[in-house]
């Protein structure tokens, strides 16, 4: 039986939706073991969307439409951004043509941005203080991310993801090429960053002084916070996608429209999230916090990575 190409679109964003929580959930129970903790179950975001989807929203008083306006905005971005990136597949669909992976870089910036502006909707300065230090954090990873596209897609030809993909399973040559390793390295360090993992801040953090990402979503409750939680799921595993899929290992994808080969696609690529989710739960627990100003030399290092890479292309040793 084949598949339509709209209907393994939609099954991938569906993919990204039901199996997020999970991703997350199982990284979360990890880091638990590895504090010498039982952990929380393994299915418990599900539970928790659906207890917060239960509950009552409440909306701060000098709060306009905005504040409830931002999650759903956010919750869309994240439902756009896998329709232009290889989930299932390693040939393109009809849609992966209409956006780069800097066009879905845009989109989760859009969505970071909406999150951030419902958070100062409501006046709350902790929630303020998080959206600032988001965008503040943002506008030092952005020029990283741009320097990561531009090096590989001059590596490959391409800024596609597909394409981008296709050249690094097309010769093990291009995986160990200098510039394409240090590229990589720069974007595991930015989604490290963007997941919270790094070792300054913890995403899980209740620290009024460390706060990033919690910080924007202390006033929001309901079905909006859980739209906020589970579209952070969500952006953690479309990251995974890119870096596994795109950057590192672009290998398990389903070759055809049958549907055997697209969902024999979905556990391989579960699996692989979660081999890149144990990494980053190791890398999350093997440091000391350290202070929260530090974030700037961390990306620093990012930033040039990113550019010794596209030094290195243009020096002739990419």
């Amino acid at each position: 039986m084949k598949l339509a190409p709209a209907e393994i679109q939609a099954l991938q964003d569906l993919t990204i939706v039901v199996f997020a929580p999970l991703v997350s959930g199982g990284i979360a129970h990890i880091e638990g073991r590895l504090q010498g903790r039982r952990g929380p179950r393994i299915l418990q975001p599900y539970y928790d969307l659906v207890k917060f989807f239960a509950k009552e929203t409440l909306v701060p008083e000098d709060a306009s439409w905005v504040f409830l306006a931002g999650p759903v905005l956010a919750f869309s971005c994240y439902l756009i951004v896998p329709l232009l990136i290889p989930v299932l597949t390693n040939y393109p669909l009809p849609l992966g043509y209409i956006g780069d992976i800097l066009a879905g870089g845009f989109i989760l910036a859009l969505a970071g941005f909406a999150v951030a502006l419902a958070a100062v909707e409501t006046g709350s300065p902790y929630a303020q203080l998080g959206s600032s230090r988001a965008m503040t954090f943002g506008a030092l990873i952005e020029p990283s991310i741009l320097f990561v596209t531009f090096t590989v897609a001059l590596i490959t030809t391409t800024d596609l993801p597909y394409f981008e993909a296709a050249a690094v399973r097309s010769s093990m040559s291009q995986i160990v090429r200098p510039a394409h390793i240090l590229a990589v390295i720069a974007f595991f360090l930015v989604v490290l960053n963007d997941t919270g993992r790094i070792p300054v801040e913890s995403h899980t953090s209740t620290i009024e002084f460390g706060m990033i990402d919690e910080a924007r979503t202390l006033e929001h409750s309901g079905p909006a916070f859980a739209l906020l939680r589970w579209g952070s799921a969500m952006k953690q595993l479309i990251l995974y996608v890119i870096l596994i899929n795109v950057f590192i290992a672009p290998w398990g994808l389903a070759g055809s429209r049958s549907l055997g080969a697209v969902l024999i696609a979905i556990p391989i690529f579960i699996t692989k999230a979660f081999g890149v989710g144990f990494l980053f739960a190791i890398i999350d627990n093997s440091f000391s916090k350290l202070r929260l100003f530090k974030i700037t030399e961390y990306m620093a290092v990012a930033f040039l990575l990113a550019v010794l890479a596209l030094l290195v292309l243009f020096l002739g040793g990419g």
